[in-house]
């Protein structure tokens, strides 16, 4: 029997008396062949360490701690630690951290690994009121998250579609971005109210293009997406100002990038965004 096995999963919780709270967006999920796929999908094997965010009660860390060399695994809820230590108790290689992960000083928890040189993958069930990605400068080798179906959407997003916006290009400047598969919401206790997906993204070798101000280059991209019916052009000028000077540095930068002030911002390719942020960069804006 697995932990995610719904009659486990309901004896586990009624023995701790446990119960949910929304504020920690918890939603378990009842399905180990879904388990699996999560695996597979992040290629887990003895080579690899993974860090988990949001274990809950143990049923993906129990598929991971089979595969990987070691898991760390991040919980906010105290009240999962002694359930966690009951559940995964055959597992040695796992370390439960009752930490939230978006404080933890990652950097030095990382050397914690028995054997640090590991690639690192991020394997999770995001909570539902994680809504980006864990955001950090050490090189995980890759994500496979569980999230909100829309915000995978969005993250993994193409130009010219309607899913595609600023957080595509956040994600993709550094990643590649795919969903995997759908979950549906009625393999989750309690239910959600949406369908989840699992998105896979590996770190690219070098960021996607090559710019001169990053930050600079994702307020630009942000800008422009603010009204997504508007045009780049109504876009950036209520983001710079509507003075003759910035209209006019505005339509030098856009001259230059090879960019028609008409244009919406979701029909520019992350290269264009590159070319605009340098030009107006270069156009003192």
């Amino acid at each position: 029997m697995r932990i995610a096995d719904y009659s486990v999963t309901k004896a586990v919780l009624e023995r701790h008396g446990f119960t949910f709270k929304k504020s920690f967006g918890q939603n378990f999920l009842t399905d180990t062949n879904i388990l699996q796929k999560i695996v597979d999908t992040a290629e887990i094997d003895k080579n690899v360490n993974v860090i988990e965010i949001g274990p809950g009660i143990g049923a993906l860390t129990e598929f991971l701690a089979e595969n990987a060399a070691e898991v760390m695994a991040f919980e906010i809820d105290d009240r999962l630690v002694p359930i966690l230590e009951d559940t995964l108790r055959d597992h040695e290689n796992v370390n439960v951290i009752n930490e939230d992960v978006l404080k933890a000083d990652l950097q030095t928890r990382v050397k914690e690994f028995k054997n640090p040189e590991l690639p690192i993958k991020v394997v999770a069930n995001l909570p539902y009121y994680i809504t980006t990605p864990i955001e950090s400068k050490i090189p995980f080798a890759e994500f496979v998250v569980m999230m909100q179906k829309e915000v995978a959407d969005r993250i993994s997003a193409e130009p010219n579609s309607k899913a595609y916006g600023s957080l595509s290009i956040a994600v993709q400047y550094y990643m590649t971005a795919k969903v995997a598969f759908v979950v549906p919401r009625t393999v989750f206790v309690p239910a959600p109210n949406v369908d989840s997906a699992i998105l896979k993204m590996t770190r690219r070798e070098q960021p996607l293009v090559e710019v001169k101000d990053e930050d600079f280059l994702f307020r630009v991209a942000k800008a422009s997406f603010v009204h997504r019916r508007k045009t780049l052009w109504n876009n950036l000028t209520n983001h710079f100002g509507k003075s003759e000077e910035v209209k006019t540095k505005l339509e030098q930068a856009l001259e230059i990038a090879d960019i028609k002030p008409s244009i919406r911002g979701e029909a520019l390719s992350i290269s264009d965004f590159a070319h605009l942020s340098d030009a107006l960069s270069e156009a003192g804006l």
